[in-house]
């Protein structure tokens, strides 16, 4: 890793290149929200919903705004009765995809061997 260009001590953490991605991306959901739609292309919110599980129908909608107004996910709304919504990846979304391809391989490399009994 080169912490020259990305974390050095005189530079406050949130002023740097990593601390920036940590904020479009850190919290509970919104890996998570970006695994799916990378794997699914296309979602609708109630679809995010159910494959997440854990996550209430506000926190969704939040972390969805939240994305959107970041220029990570692009939202689609259909003039229809019933209104229809549909989330996608945007490009620089699906920029980070590599980013959590490459978070995947370190986690099948280094996490610890579960002996089965």
């Amino acid at each position: 890793m080169n912490t020259e260009n990305c974390v050095t001590t005189d530079l406050n953490l949130k002023n740097t290149g990593f601390g920036y991605t940590l904020s479009l991306i850190g919290g509970k959901y919104k890996i998570v929200i970006i695994y799916w739609l990378a794997e699914h292309k296309v979602m609708r919110h109630n679809e995010l919903k159910r494959c997440i599980g854990t996550i209430s129908f506000k926190t969704l909608s939040i972390m969805l705004k939240e994305l959107e107004a970041d220029g990570i996910i692009h939202r689609e709304e259909y003039p229809q009765i019933p209104p229809k919504v549909e989330y996608s990846l945007s490009e620089r979304g699906r920029s980070l995809v590599p980013v959590l391809d490459m978070m995947c391989q370190w986690g099948e490399n280094n996490r610890p061997v579960l002996a089965f009994k």
